[in-house]
């Protein structure tokens, strides 16, 4: 984890407020995001977890507040200003292209030319390395089309493909929805991955397990209000429900059940995981 005394967050929101209509979807979240972690924001539906990370995104610019990136004032009112920052985001729905093949898509919209030509051979080898880098290792070619990828493939490949765009910060939402064990495990390795490589990861899950088994801090999101940031050894499960169901919580946490090492080794031993 980068040192936080010594550097500001990557990210930080101030008083950050959207509404929608008479709808106040949020309402002055404060929140940072450092470098080389893994933060999950936990929230119940409604609570406004996608307003945020589309605020972020720059998808729904924020009413009011204050946006700072790196320590200094920014302006994110459009995706392009976020990904200039450096900030690229894994929907659930990925936004792969099926009838395209791995190098394909990561490079869709950013195809590298060389004599007016697509320059295969430095695309090619470049998504080659980022996976290599993420240590995507079940993925047979790079010019394997995406439909024919599993689900745990397929996140891997976007979450490579936010790498291979120089992303300082990857937000992803539910990367794990709807996948198996062993696809679920890979996905959470890269996840752990890109904050040991120094990336700020913001993660957006219901899985409680796996918010334990990845994130160094979880953030509560309740009713568009932020009602808890701290460390992940100074919370734990029944503290989360706690805080999206009231907004409060006046236990001591359970690190030796729930915390990261605690829920990964219950999940394997439940499941079988070899690790």
């Amino acid at each position: 984890m980068a040192d936080g005394a010594s550097a500001p967050p990557l990210l930080s929101l101030r008083g950050v407020s959207k509404s929608f209509g008479p709808v106040h979807a949020l309402t002055d979240v404060d929140l940072d995001v450092p470098a080389g972690a893994v933060t999950a924001l936990a929230g119940d539906n409604g609570a406004g977890k996608s307003t945020l990370i589309k605020c972020i995104a720059g998808i729904h610019p924020p009413d009011s507040g204050e946006v700072l990136w790196e320590g200094q004032p920014a302006r994110i009112h459009e995706p392009s200003d976020a990904a200039a920052l450096g900030i690229q985001t894994v929907y659930q729905d990925l936004a792969l292209c099926d009838n395209l093949d791995i190098v394909q898509n990561m490079f869709l919209g950013r195809e590298r030319l060389r004599r007016g030509q697509l320059d295969d051979v430095s695309m090619e080898q470049a998504a080659a390395e980022t996976l290599t880098e993420l240590a995507v290792t079940t993925v047979r070619s790079v010019r394997q089309q995406v439909a024919s990828l599993s689900g745990g493939q397929r996140q891997s490949v976007a979450i490579a493909k936010a790498v291979l765009w120089e992303s300082k910060l990857v937000v992803m939402d539910e990367p794990t929805a709807a996948l198996g064990v062993a696809q679920t495990r890979m996905v959470l390795d890269l996840v752990r991955t890109l904050a040991d490589r120094g990336h700020a990861v913001l993660l957006i899950s219901h899985n409680m397990v796996d918010v334990f088994d990845v994130a160094d801090r979880v953030a509560v999101l309740r009713h568009g209000r932020m009602v808890g940031v701290r460390p992940i050894d100074q919370i734990d499960q029944r503290i989360v429900v706690d805080l999206m169901t009231t907004g409060t919580s006046d236990r001591e946490p359970d690190v030796g059940s729930s915390g990261p090492r605690g829920a990964r080794r219950t999940r394997d031993t439940d499941e079988g995981v070899q690790r």
